[in-house]
């Protein structure tokens, strides 16, 4: 059965026989009709300078709902993501600090995204892993997530870092499911909640892209 993350990509292909089969090969799909051709799609890849105003919209949608939920504003929390990511700020991520970027696109459009800080002892720090609310909960983001370990490990990193809003307690769940462990916690004036810090060592072996 397909899952509603191809069915764009499935109901768009122009192919004279019906669809055989469908295969995801890391970052691909691929689509194989009944006499064995083959047409692949990139459903997640790097993102370009031309692609940063279409992420700074899917952030800002994505992290809008937490704010929502948690009654964050742009006056009591005007450095949180929903607020403070511009595309000035991406830019800089992109080519000012050359972090790796990727977006995860449905019939060409963005509709999720994360990027890594790396840091120093191999490590490095997962930021604004996010999907817009039409395309939550049908598998996008744990492909995004599992990419970022990938992504990490291509760089030679063997830890990755995540910071959340602590009392999001079902977040903090999602990413222990993964593996993630909570390390601590600090509270900073400028926030009206709580920042938690989970962490994750990655086997980097047999690591590929």
């Amino acid at each position: 059965m397909l899952d509603y993350s191809l069915l764009g990509i499935v109901q768009s292909v122009k192919m004279s026989l019906s669809i055989q089969n469908v295969q995801r090969t890391g970052r691909q799909v691929v689509i194989v009709n009944q006499m064995g051709f083959e047409e692949v799609f990139m459903m997640i890849r790097a993102v370009t300078a031309a692609d940063i105003g279409e992420c700074v919209k899917v952030i800002r949608e994505s992290f809008s709902t937490v704010a929502d939920e948690f009654g964050f504003t742009m006056e009591n929390a005007p450095r949180f993501t929903a607020f403070a990511t511009t595309e000035e700020r991406l830019k800089w991520h992109l080519t000012g600090e050359h972090r790796p970027m990727y977006a995860h696109f449905e019939n060409g459009t963005i509709v999720g995204y994360y990027s890594l800080l790396l840091q120093e002892n191999k490590a490095c720090e997962l930021n604004n892993l996010c999907v817009i609310p039409p395309y939550r909960h049908n598998g996008i983001g744990e492909e995004l997530l599992k990419d970022a370990f990938k992504t990490a490990g291509a760089f030679n990193c063997n830890q990755i870092n995540i910071g959340i809003v602590e009392e999001n307690k079902v977040l903090r769940k999602w990413y222990e499911s993964f593996g993630f462990v909570h390390t601590g916690t600090k509270k900073f004036d400028f926030f009206p909640f709580t920042c938690g810090y989970m962490e994750k060592n990655l086997d980097v072996t047999g690591i590929q892209l």
